[in-house]
């Protein structure tokens, strides 16, 4: 039976395209949550909240002795050789992703930081939590809030990033980039029917997000918070599975 369709019939089956993620307040509360949700969730992200929390330890344990992949979250934001010296030191834990800002200059020290190791480089376009309210108050320049996140996605794609992070609303004018070819485009802001949206403003479900181009949707509060954090992931694996999320050109 394809995977696919494995799937389809059973919802404990793993699918990388989902990133669960640990916001909670410790490594002991992270770790006690990928254990609830054991192989139905194989990818975790783990952000900056956690940080003072044992972040680094959690993501060492899920990686090493759990076989998670790991997604770190930590928009790193500073001059080039701050940026380069964290990523050189962060590329020593063997995970799988890593964000810092899309600043050209940013993810050039990242990639150089990174040296060749398989740590993906992902660079953050415009927070899915903004919208052009945000984005003025901030004194970011005028324009439409996709036409900024698609032309930052580009320039971070010409400076070396192995990938961007954008809301599901921009994702397919991102893949229709030649920029894109070979790219990753991960999405936050991903709320399954009837979730709350909490602090996100551009969101889509987790299909519409794979349909648009998506190759993997961050998914947190609908499952940590959820009174069955298993079945609610589960959920999640059955929508990705089904046919509304298949892209119409892969």
């Amino acid at each position: 039976m394809p995977q696919a369709d494995r799937r389809l019939a059973d919802d404990r089956i793993a699918d990388d395209r989902l990133i669960v993620a640990l916001d909670v307040p410790n490594a002991l509360a992270g770790l006690e949550l990928a254990e609830r949700l054991g192989d139905r969730v194989s990818f975790y992200k783990i952000g900056l909240g956690m940080l003072t929390g044992g972040g680094l330890s959690l993501a060492n344990e899920l990686k090493q002795e759990h076989g998670k992949r790991i997604f770190l979250d930590m928009k790193l934001f500073d001059i080039g050789a701050t940026v380069e010296a964290a990523v050189r030191g962060l590329a020593q834990f063997d995970l799988d992703f890593l964000t810092v800002h899309g600043d050209p200059n940013v993810v050039r020290a990242a990639k150089e930081g990174a040296g060749g190791k398989d740590l993906k480089i992902l660079a953050v376009t415009i927070l899915t939590s903004l919208d052009r309210a945000d984005l003025d108050a901030a004194l970011i320049r005028p324009g439409d809030v996709p036409d900024i996140v698609t032309e930052r996605a580009a320039r971070a794609f010409a400076s070396g990033a192995d990938g961007i992070i954008c809301s599901p609303q921009e994702a397919a004018r991102i893949r229709a980039l030649p920029e894109a070819n070979g790219k990753l485009i991960v999405t936050p802001g991903v709320r399954p029917h009837g979730s709350d949206l909490g602090d996100q403003k551009r969101i889509a479900t987790p299909a519409q997000a794979i349909a648009a181009g998506a190759d993997h949707v961050v998914v947190g509060r609908p499952v940590w918070a959820a009174t069955d954090p298993a079945a609610a992931a589960g959920a999640i694996l059955a929508e990705l599975a089904s046919p509304q999320a298949r892209h119409p050109n892969r």
